[in-house]
């Protein structure tokens, strides 16, 4: 099996501002420990996909940065996106340059945005995705059990079994509290994001299926990347394509997975103090400060009498919120 992989790594990472600028973005920062994101997501792949068979898809402004985080990815694999169009119109563009590579090639799809808890079991599910695909001639999506009742992620509703999968019954996205636990109770799988097809299969499925695709194909066919991404509708991959497919699998996979949402993500993804803080660069902290997050990139910040709040202290720019309030700054941002 020859396997391709396709990290997105787009995106202006607004609900992690101040930290995060148009100019570095959450998956170029060292959110989860050692490293940027995007360089644990290429690392992520070592024994599954070699660095030269990999393609990473980003923003314009943003290829010679990623270029050198990742050096052993060739940087003509680098892609510029010409517009932002959410992750069909880039998966799409890389399973065509991959194809026209190597017709016969498997391909995983991964974001360049997430923490993984045990890495072995991450390869350990993509491989086992990857053979279904093969075996079945399906598109196939990991699933993980969920650990909360998360009304912020996608969940795949399991059907019957195919080989080491099985069939996908349903998707529901962003739930309410109360259906997110009555899913969660009946055996649903948050869906990750990490996608395994053939390059052919997915192409003809897309082809097939993917109407907001439907304008830009015949310049994808002449290799015009710009034509093709001036041609398409914006719409992601689960919902241009693997929502209206028939051949379709879910591989349940046994790590920890987080797409490092919001600040509050910080809280379950890094280890705390002894109160529950992450504290992150130049802080000071009270005995008395209780489950927040607190970063300071350079400035010294201190914190005293607070509890579940987000302090961050950044290119020049200060936020003070309490946790759970994502969508908030997220509006916040859109204002400033």
């Amino acid at each position: 099996m020859s396997v391709w992989a396709a990290i997105l790594a787009g995106g202006s990472g607004t609900r992690f501002w101040p930290l995060s600028t148009p100019a570095r973005p959450k998956q170029l920062l060292a959110l989860a420990g050692e490293g940027p994101l995007l360089t644990q997501t290429v690392n992520r792949l070592e024994g599954l996909v070699p660095p030269e068979r990999v393609v990473v898809l980003t923003g314009p402004f943003l290829v010679d940065q990623v270029a050198g985080l990742v050096p052993g990815v060739p940087r003509a694999q680098v892609f510029a996106e010409p517009r932002a169009a959410s992750t069909a119109p880039p998966l799409a563009w890389a399973a065509h340059w991959i194809a026209r590579q190597d017709p016969g090639a498997q391909m995983l799809s991964l974001h360049a945005d997430w923490a993984v808890g045990d890495e072995r079991a991450f390869r350990s599910a993509a491989r086992t995705a990857l053979g279904v695909a093969e075996d079945y001639d399906v598109l196939v999506t990991v699933g993980v059990k969920p650990t909360r009742n998360d009304t912020g992620y996608g969940y795949i509703v399991p059907g019957k079994p195919l080989g080491a999968g099985r069939t996908v019954r349903r998707f529901v996205e962003k739930p309410s509290a109360a259906r997110a636990a009555l899913l969660r109770q009946r055996g649903a799988l948050w869906n990750t994001g990490l996608f395994a097809w053939g390059v052919a299969r997915f192409l003809g499925e897309a082809g097939a299926y993917a109407r907001e695709l439907k304008g830009g194909w015949p310049a994808l066919a002449a290799g015009d990347a710009s034509g093709f991404f001036a041609g398409v509708r914006p719409a992601a991959v689960d919902v241009a394509v693997l929502e209206r497919t028939k051949r379709l699998a879910v591989v349940t996979g046994a790590f920890r997975w987080d797409d490092i949402g919001s600040w509050d993500a910080l809280l379950r993804i890094r280890k705390t103090d002894a109160r529950g803080n992450v504290v992150v660069g130049n802080a000071t902290v009270a005995d008395d400060v209780k489950r927040c997050v607190i970063w300071a990139e350079s400035e010294h910040v201190a914190v005293a009498g607070v509890e579940d709040m987000i302090v961050v202290r950044a290119n020049g720019h200060t936020l003070v919120m309490p946790t759970g309030r994502a969508d908030q700054l997220k509006q916040l941002v859109q204002h400033l």
